[in-house]
């Protein structure tokens, strides 16, 4: 059953303290050289490998209780998700149409390094099984403790990001909120459906994702990662499939 007319107040507040990070994450831009932005979003990099490698172990890795050994399993799903959302992605060209928005934006309003903000902060806020939970938990019972904790490490990450990649960030609480507020709003039919297994499907790929921005920032690469989106879809279809 739908919590109430309030079901939505986890992912409100999730993208207010986004937006509040973002600010002054701005603030700070001002006072921080270039060159220790540049270190600065190469530690955010780590950081971003850190999180989505330790996604990726928990999501596709556990101990058997019989023999005490760690049991891996969907590697092969995962290969298969990445290149099927990256051709799917390039066919579609999200990263191409994201960034072209940014540049318009940047354009009007002078916002320079709005795209590549946008981009990353819009991949990397949305996707985890704490957006999917939390929504979920926030449209059937209106408890938003799940949520609350993501606003914490959204609001910290946010601060990061905008301190050096500007105004762009902030944002990326658009596409959160239509994501999030789908999940919730949709809660009471999607809830029987969403198992621990299919939240481990949909964490290991999307902490790929996570992980392929962390290089990004780390080595400074220009892989299209809003392409990979996509691949966020298959392993739900392969859960409900097989």
């Amino acid at each position: 059953m739908i919590a109430g007319p309030f079901f939505m107040s986890g992912t409100l507040l999730n993208a207010a303290g986004i937006i509040v990070g973002s600010l002054l994450g701005v603030a700070l831009k001002r006072r921080i050289p270039s060159g220790l932005a540049d270190q600065v979003l190469k530690v955010l990099g780590i950081a971003c490998g850190i999180l989505g490698v330790t996604g990726i172990v928990s999501a596709m890795f556990a101990v058997d209780t019989g023999t005490g050994t760690l049991q891996a399993s969907g590697g092969f799903l995962l290969l298969v998700s990445l290149v099927i959302g990256c051709v799917v992605g390039e066919l579609i060209r999200i990263d191409d149409h994201l960034n072209a928005f940014g540049k318009r934006v940047e354009n009007r309003f002078g916002a320079s390094g709005f795209a590549r903000g946008f981009v990353a902060a819009s991949v990397i806020f949305p996707v985890g099984a704490m957006a999917i939970l939390g929504s979920l938990q926030d449209g059937l019972r209106g408890d938003i403790s799940v949520l609350l904790i993501k606003t914490g490490l959204d609001f910290t990450t946010s601060i990061i990001l905008a301190s050096t990649l500007g105004i762009g960030v902030l944002f990326s609480f658009v596409p959160l909120v239509l994501f999030q507020g789908s999940v919730t709003l949709l809660a009471g039919a999607l809830y029987p459906f969403v198992s621990a297994e299919l939240l481990d499907l949909f964490s290991m790929v999307g902490y790929t994702i996570v992980l392929c921005i962390g290089v990004n920032f780390v080595a400074g690469s220009n892989m299209k990662v809003a392409n990979f989106l996509p691949a966020l879809a298959v392993p739900i279809v392969y859960y409900f499939v097989f």
